[in-house]
């Protein structure tokens, strides 16, 4: 683009338009304001969402970037615009999502002076960012924003935090733009070692038991297509954490289940079985892992992961391939011989069968008490037909989410993994809905968590975003309260929730709504929810008590997974 002088402020907007920007989120006050005024005229070209709270806007960019695969940006002003954004910030630093956050700050010649709406926001935002930079000449804004977003995007994706002091967006620079492509000392994905893919592929190939285990990973590195052609080929079972449901179709049959704490009986137990265990985009999270010293030491481990930090960190490695996983496992594949590893998948087919009997059958079809959160769960897969991007918050009714929705394409599943976000849920679904308005998204929520960002009522509201909301109401903080029941003699010590009327809060933005108390009346409101083109509130009122089983207490082995 020719050099032509323009202010820092219009600088931000051009530069945001250069990579392809089109949405972004935020909240307008004073040390952002220039940014603002021109954003209101290019309004045509880039869309503004104003959420109702800062922490909304980044966990509506989050989602917009796992339902899209694009960067997530977030835009606020400076003292406590910014401090709101570092929940969002944390949780997509640690779930590996892409996103760019954009905050305003004083002016230059007020830094460290205590001004009004000050904050070190880089010193606050540094130990949860992948990289952050204050910017404080006008000069400086194209070739910073050109670095965020190749940083957020490259590699392990996550989050950059650019803060512009005031000055610095009124001040007049001659502009151009140029995309980052590299950057000195910064290298995103590491060379692919041939020979360690080959010694990979002869451990598998030599496995009796050989056991894949595949997380995010798979999906950020866009890798769906080489999973399931590795899996075909090598006939060896797989699961799946949280953050990589979907990245393969719930009914495969080699799709054998869900990891950690809350996943299916088999995964977990027989991981200390297998004699391979092959790790694709995952992190040996505490969750999936349960006691490390008790966790797959009668396995080899080979570790495919673009990050060399998480090598070895958690699980020793027997092999480690660092490199892009699709590109990886492209090299891997053509080495790999077919089987089939029937006797062993039946140990899997086994351990279903207890399971089902023990705790899913009941679960899904419950024979006493009021409704569960499996079945309702389960109706909402009778009419999305699996192909509903669902967006759970955190708790229990995350954990029956993950259990039971069905999937039949990737990037269906958006979930605060390792942060734990209450009150991610219903932003988070307004920014998938937005960055995939071809495809249904519905948000998963406990009474616990809707009341933190239940004020993104209003966002939906004003921009008639056809988000379905599914609270999930059990009158508790449902996950500490089955903690307490477990492990703390059923003292339920502030885990009771006195609601309000949330129909009428709804109702009160003019979102269409029900509420249903009574189990013959779930089907039809699942259905009417769906079939609605606008969005729309359904409560649901769940069984007080309903616990999510199979469990692995906290310190335990995954041998020691509990059905009840």
């Amino acid at each position: 683009m020719e050099n032509t002088k323009i202010s820092g402020a219009e600088a931000v907007i051009r530069c945001l338009l250069e990579e392809g920007v089109d949405l972004i989120y935020g909240y307008p006050g004073g040390a952002i304001m220039p940014v603002y005024d021109e954003l209101y005229k290019f309004k045509e070209e880039l869309h503004h969402v104003l959420v109702r709270h800062e922490q909304g806007a980044t966990h509506a960019a989050q989602g917009y970037a796992r339902a899209t695969g694009k960067v997530g940006v977030a835009i606020a002003t400076s003292g406590p615009g910014a401090t709101n954004l570092v929940t969002g910030i944390a949780d997509a630093q640690i779930d590996s999502t892409p996103m760019v956050c954009i905050t305003g700050q004083v002016g230059k010649h007020l830094l460290g002076s205590d001004a009004f709406q000050e904050t070190d926001i880089i010193g606050i935002s540094t130990p949860v960012t992948k990289w952050n930079y204050q910017i404080t000449e006008a000069s400086e804004i194209p070739e910073i924003i050109a670095k965020a977003f190749f940083i957020a995007k490259s590699g392990r994706p996550g989050p950059v935090l650019i803060d512009i002091t005031k000055n610095a967006q009124f001040d007049l620079m001659d502009f151009s733009y140029k995309k980052c492509t590299s950057i000195r000392s910064y290298t995103p994905k590491p060379t692919l070692n041939l020979d360690k893919v080959a010694e990979a592929a002869a451990l598998i190939n030599n496995a009796k038991k050989p056991y894949i285990i595949f997380g995010q990973g798979i999906i950020l590195g866009e890798a769906e297509a080489e999973l399931k052609e590795l899996i075909e080929k090598s006939g060896i079972p797989a699961a799946w954490t949280i953050l990589g449901l979907s990245a393969l179709p719930t009914d495969h049959p080699l799709n054998v289940g869900m990891l950690g704490m809350h996943g299916n009986y088999g995964p977990n137990l027989l991981t200390n079985e297998c004699d391979v265990l092959i790790a694709l985009g995952m992190r040996f999270d505490d969750r999936v892992t349960g006691n490390l010293a008790t966790y797959a030491k009668q396995a080899k481990v080979i570790h495919f992961e673009i990050d060399p930090a998480e090598v070895d960190k958690n699980v020793k490695t027997t092999v480690a391939v660092l490199a892009d996983v699709k590109e990886s496992l492209q090299a891997l594949i053509p080495m790999i011989e077919n089987k089939t590893h029937e006797a062993w998948h039946n140990e899997f087919k086994a351990y279903y069968k207890i399971e089902f009997e023990a705790v899913i059958n009941e679960e899904l079809a419950p024979t006493k008490g009021g409704i569960s959160m499996g079945e309702t769960i389960e109706m909402i897969n009778k009419h999305s037909k699996g192909d509903a991007i669902i967006v759970p918050d955190v708790g229990q009714h995350q954990m029956f989410a993950c259990r039971y929705a069905k999937f039949n394409s990737s990037k269906s599943m958006i979930n605060s993994g390792g942060l734990g976000t209450m009150g991610f849920s219903l932003p988070a679904a307004i920014g998938a809905k937005m960055g995939r308005p071809d495809r249904e998204v519905v948000a998963i929520i406990g009474d616990g968590g809707f009341q933190m960002t239940i004020q993104e009522l209003g966002t939906i509201f004003q921009t008639k975003v056809a988000v379905k909301i599914v609270v999930l109401n059990n009158e508790f903080l449902g996950m500490v309260r089955q903690w307490q029941e477990l492990f703390f003699d059923s003292r339920y010590a502030s885990t009771v929730m006195t609601n309000p009327n949330f129909v009428a809060i709804a109702e009160g933005y003019h979102i269409q709504s029900k509420k249903v108390v009574n189990r013959e009346d779930l089907d039809a409101a699942v259905a009417e929810m769906l079939a609605s083109k606008d969005s729309y509130f359904l409560e649901v009122m769940i069984e007080k008590e309903n616990n999510v089983f199979p469990m692995i207490p906290t310190g335990a082995s995954v041998s020691e997974m509990r059905l009840s």
